[in-house]
């Protein structure tokens, strides 16, 4: 999250972006139709939305701790298996614990998921998409950035159209990761859970506020068989806008300020996210 403690997000430098975005929310390019709704582009909590048939997404993340200043970046790419209701992705992050020790800037642990489109998806005011991902040790867990053995996670998206203006958005998960290791070599079984919630209000089909809410309890390696719980809570207000091209492709900005609640209170955060969904193969959206 691109702020540091020499440089400060004043009001004015909000409100530039905020008129950027709200740019973006004019007409798309391709007039003959009026301008897809931005829609599977939160930040902090999944939508049960899957890719359609032939169209590919590259999402990229980008957050920043203010007070200790470690940061992180992920990128995910979603593509369809034939039709909507199979999905496949990879989310690899690249991880900073903060300070300018050496080796704290590194590769963390890669995620790849699968995803099932139950319910919804289309036109229906219900989805639900349940997610299962296979966690594998590719970060360092000696400098912070892995959990040191596989894991699994799984997740469960609800998201319901409260009416055409507001959107929500639901999350219920966990995560396990068997002889885990800290950066003494410790190894234990870790288990955390993870709830998610967010309205998304369509000012325009093209430009949303946000407000998202994530809450997790994590359990980290202390000893020999032994762990310690502790749990993170964020309010993460936000928007997003989108410029829609008349070949298919849409290219979602946004911006979000998670801020700490109850046991993270104090923690404020700087989130930036940019996503490019585009067509591929034989696929267009004028031959659907």
């Amino acid at each position: 999250m691109g702020v540091t403690a020499k440089r400060r997000w004043g009001l004015p430098r909000v409100l530039r972006i905020a008129m950027l975005l709200c740019g973006v929310a004019r007409p798309a390019l391709c007039a003959d139709a009026p301008p897809p709704p931005i829609r599977d582009n939160s930040f902090l909590v999944e939508e049960a939305y899957n890719q359609e048939d032939g169209v590919v997404q590259h999402i990229s993340s980008f957050t920043r701790f203010r007070d200790d200043r470690s940061w992180a970046y992920t990128f995910t790419q979603e593509w369809p298996v034939r039709t909507l209701k199979h999905q496949l992705s990879f989310t690899l992050p690249v991880q900073n614990a903060g300070g300018a020790g050496s080796g704290a800037t590194g590769v963390g642990d890669l995620a790849l998921n699968y995803r099932y489109q139950a319910v919804g998806g289309g036109e229906e005011r219900i989805a639900f998409a349940p997610r299962l991902s296979l966690l594998l040790p590719t970060g360092d867990e000696e400098q912070g950035r892995g959990a040191g053995a596989p894991g699994l996670q799984v997740n469960l998206p609800l998201s319901f159209e409260i009416s055409a203006r507001l959107v929500a958005h639901s999350n219920v998960g966990m995560t396990h990761v068997p002889s885990a290791r800290n950066a003494q070599g410790d190894e234990a079984d870790v288990t955390g859970v993870h709830l998610g919630q967010s309205l998304i209000w369509l000012a325009r089909p093209t430009f949303n506020a946000m407000l998202e809410a994530a809450w997790s309890r994590e359990q980290d390696v202390t000893g020999p068989g032994e762990t310690e719980r502790g749990s993170a809570f964020f309010l993460s207000p936000g928007f997003r806008g989108a410029w829609n091209f008349a070949s298919g492709l849409q290219i979602v900005p946004g911006l979000a300020f998670p801020v700490g609640v109850g046991a993270s209170r104090g923690e404020t955060a700087v989130l930036l996210y940019l996503s490019f969904e585009h067509p591929f193969g034989r696929s267009s959206p004028a031959e659907d």
